[in-house]
């Protein structure tokens, strides 16, 4: 028997290592290839033509699908005149926060005539992500839905839709948006707001030449359609409904929640919604419209609503329908923070989750507006905000610096010293009544780039406190690289004794983008358990621009796979 042994043992062990491999390439997923090439082109909307930044000529930018455990390698080409990086909204960059993509926190820019490419995996998310620019305003018009399909062989928590239907809810200037920032930026005043709202790139049938280019979304009378709805929109929380329809939701940001049902959907900009909708109406044409949710009292915002149309294909709608109107559906008004409130507080988790429970690093951050004081010396002319200041905005005072000669991530790589300093404080410097009548010496925050460092696996709770310096608002708050439980929310000052009580560690939603209330405050869970550094910032880029931003370090852990990877050889250089 001891031939037999000697010839079967290696031949049994190389049949086992290629099913272990077989298994590996299995669980790893696909490998998507794809060019993105930055350019202007020629883009006609509200009777005029720009010569808009887009992706391979396409606005918005290609969809790009894939399945979770799938990996994206994306090429950038820079054919544009503007620095540009992408951004892969929500994705949880494992290990990979090189590809992450904000200018200056995780790269240096791609510059005109340059090129980089994003290598990273899906890792256990399913749903509706996003990509867009994240570099100054570009992404105005620079976005795409990224779709992630369970794995082969997987399934929905819900029966399969008939069709799916990405539906990007955006906005657009009839202008070049970086004139509209480069202008705000110099005088110190708010920005020009957009000019329309956009459903796939198009405004619809309420703005002047655009309705012969209405998005148009078709569905057989019985079937069940997901919409994928993604808020792209710069500066603007959106209302979004279809009349006469309801609207079951079954997923946000990636993440699967308790289905619900609702006739509107609130999006903050950075936010997804996955929703089923059936077609059991008389066949007919029916609008979907989005218009702001406006919760700052006293500022301009853009109060123009945009649509598009739910038609049904059968034989019977395809005579009548030409001749009658879409009907309109009833959405709330611009104002209107209880029916937002009412929408984000119903989301839960499918099942019981695991929350942390013990908390290593407790923190408090105010996020709101400011002022700056006139520069000594300066004109007029750049202090335009209110009584002869300039905007700004802060987190705990600290209003954001982005560095210029290396990004955050590679000098904390590197240990290039100077660029930026770790003693981001933990709460407010000055314990004030944050949504009533603020002192406005509390009014001007300091400048600075400063991170709050975490060590791995660290368990984090943040309480979001809105405040009312000059004005209050519903702010989007965005976390990169991770995904976070939002265990409550509330209005007014939080009161740790009183609202604790008010937590839910048994099924509360997770989220990339949290809706920090009006006036109120959110509370945020989630385990560091991702090396890096993550920006968290405001998703109103009119905010992040004026400071309204913060960033984790995130200590490597003990073993390779708890630790950074090396960067990429075609890392930008500034």
């Amino acid at each position: 028997m001891e031939p037999f042994n000697s010839i079967a043992n290696p031949l049994s062990s190389f049949f086992f290592i290629c099913i272990l491999l077989l298994l590996a390439n299995a669980a790893s997923g696909k490998t998507h290839h794809h060019d993105f090439v930055i350019q202007a082109t020629p883009v006609k909307r509200l009777c005029k033509t720009h010569n808009t930044i887009t992706v391979n000529g396409q606005f918005p930018g290609p969809t790009l699908e894939v399945n979770n455990g799938d990996t994206l390698v994306v090429k950038v080409v820079n054919r544009a005149r503007y620095n540009v990086t992408i951004h892969w909204h929500g994705v949880r960059q494992m290990r990979t926060g090189w590809a992450d993509g904000p200018e200056f926190i995780t790269q240096c820019p791609i510059r005109p005539g340059k090129s980089y490419t994003y290598r990273f995996t899906i890792q256990g998310q399913e749903g509706t992500l996003w990509w867009h620019a994240h570099s100054s305003w570009l992404r105005a018009t620079v976005y795409g839905a990224l779709i992630i399909h369970p794995k082969d062989g997987g399934s929905y928590p819900f029966a399969k839709p008939k069709r799916e239907t990405p539906i990007l809810l955006g906005e657009w200037w009839d202008a070049n948006p970086i004139d509209v920032i480069r202008q705000a930026t110099r005088t110190g005043a708010a920005p020009n707001v957009s000019d329309a709202y956009t459903i796939n790139g198009q405004p619809g049938d309420l703005y002047k030449c655009s309705s012969q280019d209405t998005t148009i979304v078709h569905v057989d009378s019985g079937e069940t359609n997901l919409l994928r709805v993604i808020n792209a929109a710069l500066n603007q929380q959106l209302f979004f409904s279809v009349a006469n329809h309801k609207l079951t939701v079954v997923g946000a940001d990636a993440s699967y929640v308790k289905p619900f049902t609702t006739s509107v959907l609130m999006l903050g900009p950075g936010q997804t919604t996955d929703v089923l909708i059936k077609a059991d109406q008389q066949p007919a044409k029916y609008y979907m419209a989005a218009r702001a949710y406006a919760s700052a009292q006293g500022a301009p915002f853009d109060n123009t609503t945009t649509t598009a149309i739910l038609e049904y294909k059968t034989a019977s709608c395809s005579s009548n329908c030409a001749k009658t109107n879409a009907v309109f559906p009833s959405l709330p008004a611009y104002n209107d923070t209880v029916t937002a409130t009412a929408f984000t507080t119903k989301f839960r988790s499918p099942r019981k989750v695991e929350v942390p429970k013990e908390i290593d690093e407790n923190l408090f951050f105010t996020v709101g507006l400011g002022l700056d004081n006139c520069p000594r010396g300066a004109s007029s002319s750049n202090c335009q905000g209110p009584n002869g200041t300039r905007f700004t905005a802060s987190m705990n005072n600290v209003s954001f610096v982005l560095p210029s000669n290396f990004s955050l991530l590679q000098a904390h790589h590197q240990g290039i010293p100077g660029v930026f300093s770790t003693d981001f404080p933990a709460k407010p410097p000055v314990k004030f009544d944050y949504t009533g009548n603020v002192s406005r010496s509390l009014w001007q925050p300091i400048r600075g780039t400063k991170l709050y460092k975490l060590k791995y696996g660290a368990r984090v709770q943040v309480v979001l406190q809105g405040t009312s310096i000059f004005t209050a608002e519903n702010h989007p708050i965005h976390l990169h690289g991770y995904d976070f439980y939002i265990i409550a929310e509330g209005f007014g000052n939080f009161n740790p004794k009183r609202d604790a009580t008010k937590f839910n560690i048994v099924d509360p939603p997770l989220r990339n983008t949290a809706s920090v209330p009006v006036n109120g405050w959110a509370v945020i869970r989630f385990v560091a358990d991702n090396p890096g550094v993550w920006l968290m910032h405001c998703h109103l880029d009119v905010h992040i621009g004026w400071g309204l931003a913060m960033a984790f370090l995130v200590e490597n852990g003990i073993s390779e796979v708890e630790s950074l990877e090396a960067p990429p050889v075609d890392l930008p250089v500034c």
